[in-house]
């Protein structure tokens, strides 16, 4: 119950930092939504009723499933390949980055 609850604090999180406009609160909602991914990937493992993969008893119906757990691992690695590219897009992105339009310059029904 604690690793759903969890999961769920994460994604709201994560929507919540991904609706702004500002690209380091992107990058930072892609962040926990990659932690919440992969707590889920390994929830899916049924981490409550398994122990270690490489214990001493080797009963299918004991030992913990190693593909979720490679799963996971393998989410990290890319999730944080991606968030070092969005960091470098955000570093080398526009100036003018969050700043609306300016409507002055238009001719938008205004009298000369």
């Amino acid at each position: 119950m604690i690793l759903a609850l969890t999961v769920g604090v994460l994604t709201a999180g994560a929507l919540y930092l991904l609706m702004d406009r500002t690209f380091l609160r992107v990058v930072l909602g892609f962040v926990l939504l990659s932690h919440a991914v992969n707590l889920a990937l390994f929830a899916a493992g049924g981490s409550a009723r398994r122990v270690e993969p490489l214990g001493s008893d080797l009963d299918p119906a004991v030992v913990a499933d190693a593909l979720p757990q490679a799963f996971v691992l393998t989410a990290i690695v890319i999730a944080f390949s991606i968030t070092i590219y969005l960091l470098v897009l955000a570093v080398t992105g526009a100036e003018d980055e969050g700043v609306e339009p300016d409507d002055s310059g238009r001719d938008g029904g205004s009298s000369r």
